[in-house]
């Protein structure tokens, strides 16, 4: 198996751009600015949305993405949500595609063009390759494990942020947030630092690979919304890092909030404000 992931990686990742792109032209776009009212349905609440999109997007990724690589399997958003057992194949041998078929559905639903489709290629707990689709940018940001992370011909590596300025982070949406959650995120209520809620995560882990953003601090761990984001970061040069000073498991049970960021040392100094604010 891992000789066919190897193999894989060296010839198929145009077939997932490419799979990713008809998915999201067949099932996404048609309905962005059209969507009727009985498509969209709440799962736990108001601010936690799920439209036709999202699932029969799923769906479609779901059948192409395995026929590419046969043995594999697929840990998704709506999947996971009608049958919570799927995340077990995050701990199993198979190959994993983890998928957030819309990913900032509220920003879809509200006719906002700040939402993507996340597409990643794991095995055994490891992030191998990571794909980030704006469609409505019309933007495409890849990374592969040791090969580094670009947007189309660029190459992403935006470097420590500059001295002097206020950090910009995004942060979880108070919506989203617990209590002690809500304690520590407070920590970046510091001069120094510019926090906001944040809007789709796979965007704002672009934005940080693009230097447009310094750090994110999210208090939640579904695998969908953080693994393609973290393996971007990771190979446009940044690092991540859990309130307990551990890298960030997509399997789960990670200690929360924590933080991706453009460098160590903003990781360093935004775990630090978090463990204070606790």
């Amino acid at each position: 198996m891992i000789e066919d992931l190897e193999g894989f990686l060296e010839t198929g990742l145009t077939d997932v751009e490419e799979a990713i792109r008809k998915a999201a032209a067949a099932e996404v776009m048609p309905r962005f600015r059209q969507l009727a009212a009985h498509e969209i349905v709440e799962k736990n609440g108001p601010h936690d949305l799920v439209t036709v999109a999202d699932r029969r997007a799923e769906e479609h990724l779901t059948e192409s993405l395995t026929a590419l690589l046969p043995g594999s399997v697929v840990v998704g958003e709506e999947g996971v949500h009608a049958d919570p057992t799927r995340l077990d194949a995050l701990r199993g041998d198979a190959p994993v595609w983890i998928v957030d078929p819309v990913d900032g559905t509220r920003q879809f639903v509200h006719g906002d063009p700040g939402f993507c489709t996340l597409v990643t290629l794991a095995h055994r707990g490891e992030l191998l390759a990571s794909w980030t689709y704006a469609p409505a940018l019309d933007e495409l940001a890849v990374a592969v494990r040791g090969r580094g992370a670009r947007i189309g011909d660029t190459v992403l590596r935006p470097g420590p942020p500059e001295p002097g300025r206020d950090l910009e982070v995004a942060m979880s949406h108070p919506d989203f947030t617990t209590d002690d959650q809500k304690r520590a995120l407070l920590g970046l209520s510091v001069e120094g630092v510019h926090g906001r809620p944040c809007g789709s995560a796979g965007l704002e882990y672009v934005a940080i690979a693009k230097g447009e953003v310094d750090a994110v601090a999210f208090s939640w761990e579904n695998s969908w919304d953080h693994a393609a984001g973290l393996l971007l970061v990771q190979e446009a040069g940044g690092t991540h890092e859990t309130v307990a000073g551990e890298p960030f498991r997509i399997a789960g049970g990670n200690a929360l909030p924590f933080t991706a960021a453009r460098d160590a040392a903003t990781v360093e100094r935004i775990v630090g404000l978090l463990r204070g604010g606790a």
